[in-house]
């Protein structure tokens, strides 16, 4: 079942979809019973993104919680203008939970989704239950944030679209058949590019490597070995960082023949999202830890 709501967040309407199981699936419970997902989706998209992810993890027994952060999707602009600190995403993104009377929940995002990850787990007032953090390093993203600023002055140029169609087929992992990276990159421009390019100044600006050692949920990061926008090497280091801090804490997997999308690229990949999700709930992590 899908439930849409529009929630009034810092004096502007955000839209999230609610997504809990059908009766097909066996799994119609409470919606309250059940562990709870937010997925945050990528720089200038919105949760479309996850359209067959959010149905298919619902109906393996999961309450979905997929928003369109600000400017996006269909999410009013926020009243500032858009927003390039994924702090202030982040601070959305609790807003949101609390409408929703949400605690602790299990979070999934990718690229500045991911960076939204790392920035949510690494709050020791507001703990998760578990995260999960896809193509995203620690440190600052690998962009020019002095060439967005200036792009900003100029962002309606025809162009745009197809830079965009272009760079997205650039950013699939080399594994996905044609058809469906076309697919994907047609999805893509729909974005709006003032929007987006707010976003990557995010991207390039955030940096949460010295709040690694306060992560309050188990969490793993995942890296596309076919990404051009990250460093798995990078993302691992980061893992094992959260580990010599807080031993047992984090894992990494590297995905070979996958890029910057995976929740995209990957067929069912609500089945291999529910299986690491499953590994987070048995990780063991001291009360006291996640306060």
């Amino acid at each position: 079942m899908i439930e849409a709501r529009y929630l009034e967040i810092g004096g502007a309407l955000g839209f999230v979809e609610i997504v809990t199981p059908d009766a097909r699936s066996g799994n119609a419970l409470d919606a309250t019973d059940l562990p709870t997902v937010l997925c945050i989706h990528t720089a200038g998209q919105s949760g479309v993104q996850w359209r067959h992810v959010a149905r298919d993890l619902a109906d393996r027994g999961y309450r979905v919680i997929v928003p369109d952060l600000p400017g996006h999707g269909r999410s009013e602009p926020a009243p500032g203008g858009p927003v390039t600190s994924l702090i202030a995403y982040g601070d959305w993104l609790c807003a949101v939970l609390d409408a929703l009377g949400i605690d602790r929940p299990f979070v999934m995002g990718c690229s500045i989704g991911g960076k939204l990850t790392l920035e949510l787990a690494t709050r020791p007032d507001r703990p998760l239950s578990g995260a999960v953090a896809m193509e995203a390093e620690p440190g600052p993203g690998r962009v020019n944030v002095a060439g967005l600023r200036r792009e900003l002055e100029d962002v309606a140029g025809p162009s745009r679209s197809e830079r965009t169609y272009l760079g997205t087929l650039a950013s699939v992992g080399r594994s996905v058949p044609e058809a469906k990276a076309h697919t994907i990159a047609l999805m893509h421009k729909r974005e709006d590019p003032e929007i987006s390019s707010s976003d990557l100044i995010g991207w390039g600006t955030h940096d949460v490597r010295d709040r690694l050692d306060r992560v309050t949920a188990p969490i793993h990061l995942v890296a596309g070995v076919d990404d051009p926008w990250i460093d798995p090497d990078a993302v691992a280091r980061a893992a094992e960082t959260i580990n010599d801090a807080l031993p047992g804490r984090a894992r990494f997997t590297a995905l070979a023949g996958i890029g910057h999308y995976p929740m995209e690229e990957i067929d069912d990949f609500a089945a291999l999202a529910d299986t690491w999700i499953g590994e987070l709930r048995r990780v063991a992590v001291p009360e006291e830890a996640a306060l």
